[in-house]
């Protein structure tokens, strides 16, 4: 019966890479205009999988932010470099500690204890001060513009994680980061992933982290590897079919390797889909199948802004809306969201007033305007 509880209170408790970016924005927003609540605003402790991203969207929102970044592995670490060192005075008949340089002295940052739950109760117990009071005795004060974050793996993971003692449990907020392949793909777009692992996680999107049948030894899928693969694919030559599949299966496991490779290259025409963008004398081709609709959609948000030249930014915009009125009404609105993020390449606000105010805004509206309503409603 515990069990249970404790499962559904994970499941309230569970959000999205989006959500998470929303909390550390506002938590920070909130530092920075009233640095007198450091003492009460409560850290953040991010539970998850291995791989889903945890650290790295902490990092982003730091840079983001243009504010510093300091992660503290502390499985790596022993207690005396969290406490510091003990200098003798002997003149004195005394001991005085000299505390690392590493730890912040002045300005902004977030502070991220990463791997947590790895670390033993030793090293936990050594941090205890750090993170419940924000200073270590009389000898250091964390700055008030830094926000103290933790990050760790769960029990179920199958990875090294050691039980968090209630004292030091009750002094953060806890939330856990989910998979989600929406939230992932949105920020795909916005990160050069390539257009087939984008495709590809949207056709299938069980793949994108899967631990069951896969060996947790070797490569598995996880929002990481995928991201991985994403940057073989640039690497590896293109005529080079053998290296990629070896090196995708060592990132994402032999089974959903397979599934990526066949999906790619059943699906790698995407130099066709940006020429039928360009050009309006090439005829708009839907394909039937469903896993290369996702192709089709992945490389029109891929390619829709990154025009060369002003010419080729309108032309790519004009084929954007030609194509998606052939589409149906389902993956012309995951298109039209995924593209209004600006896909890295604008800000989301400019890429909305480019898609608005299109000349051809309003036909895609009258075809797709009421499935989108609905589709924005969940």
């Amino acid at each position: 019966m515990v069990k249970e509880t404790e499962t559904v209170i994970d499941m309230h408790n569970r959000i999205s890479a989006s959500q998470l970016e929303k909390i550390l924005r506002m938590q920070l927003k909130t530092l920075a205009e009233h640095p007198e609540l450091a003492h009460v605003l409560p850290p953040l402790m991010v539970w998850g999988a291995p791989g889903l991203g945890k650290s790295s969207i902490i990092r982003s929102i730091a840079e983001e932010l243009g504010i510093k970044f300091i992660d503290v592995r502390l499985a790596q670490r022993e207690p005396v470099d969290v406490r510091g060192l003990p200098v003798p005075d002997r003149e004195n008949k005394k001991v005085d500690w000299m505390v690392s340089g590493e730890w912040p002295r002045d300005g902004r940052g977030i502070l991220l204890f990463d791997e947590l739950t790895a670390a033993d109760r030793s090293l936990q117990v050594a941090a205890y001060e750090l993170i419940l009071d924000r200073r270590l005795g009389d000898l250091y004060k964390v700055p008030d513009g830094w926000y103290i974050c933790a990050a760790g793996n769960r029990v179920e993971d199958a990875a090294v994680s050691t039980t968090m003692s209630s004292a030091l449990a009750n002094r953060f907020m806890h939330v856990e980061l989910g998979e989600d392949v929406d939230a992932w793909a949105h920020w795909a777009n916005q990160h050069n992933i390539h257009p087939s692992v984008t495709g590809f996680l949207r056709f299938r999107p069980e793949c994108l982290f899967r631990q069951n049948d896969e060996n947790l030894e070797r490569g598995w899928p996880t929002p990481r590897a995928w991201e991985r693969v994403s940057i073989m694919m640039n690497i590896v030559p293109a005529d080079d079919e053998e290296l990629l599949r070896k090196l995708v299966y060592g990132l994402v496991g032999n089974r959903a390797g397979m599934e990526f490779i066949e999906f790619h290259k059943l699906n790698a025409s995407f130099d066709d889909v940006r020429s039928m963008m360009l050009n309006p004398s090439v005829p708009v081709t839907i394909p039937q199948k469903v896993d290369r609709k996702y192709a089709l959609c992945a490389a029109m948000a891929y390619y829709l802004w990154r025009g060369k030249d002003k010419a080729e930014a309108e032309a790519l915009l004009n084929g954007f809306f030609r194509i998606c009125t052939k589409l149906s009404s389902d993956f012309a609105c995951m298109v039209m969201i995924d593209v209004m993020t600006g896909c890295g390449q604008l800000s989301s606000k400019e890429a909305a007033s480019r898609l608005f105010y299109h000349k051809d805004y309003k036909t895609w509206a009258e075809i797709h305007g009421k499935a989108m309503k609905k589709h924005l409603s969940f």
